[in-house]
């Protein structure tokens, strides 16, 4: 006696929402929670200089029925690592000691996905 599982249905309803997706006016609504995602991480983001926090952006990539919302930091330590990055996961100094990280990241992005979540929810199930 073995485990069987039934399924019925498809992925129309998905499918044609990444379709409407596609659409440029749904770009602009991406735009929109990017700038949002921007903003969130620039308030988070720990300050010394403010440099960190104001080397936030963003980038919106299609791949086949896929959309990928980026966040980069270009302000980069010495070898070319995310200050962002160091900041939130922590690191070693020179001396050899440990600065540890403060996860500021993900708390700063969570209202952002949350609602992103919420309102493709909304068109899926149209």
């Amino acid at each position: 006696m073995g485990l069987r599982i039934k399924q019925k249905g498809g992925f129309s309803k998905s499918e044609a929402f990444l379709k409407r997706m596609s659409h440029p006016f749904y770009f602009s609504i991406l735009n929109k929670y990017a700038r949002e995602g921007v903003d969130a991480l620039r308030s988070a983001t720990p300050k010394d200089t403010g440099k960190t926090a104001d080397s936030w952006s963003y980038e919106i990539l299609t791949k086949g029925n896929g959309i990928k919302i980026i966040w980069t930091n270009n302000n980069l330590a010495e070898r070319g690592v995310p200050i962002a990055l160091l900041l939130q996961y922590g690191h070693m100094t020179k001396n050899g000691g440990y600065i540890e990280g403060i996860d500021y990241i993900n708390p700063a992005l969570r209202p952002v996905f949350d609602e992103i979540a919420k309102n493709i929810w909304k068109e899926v199930t149209k």
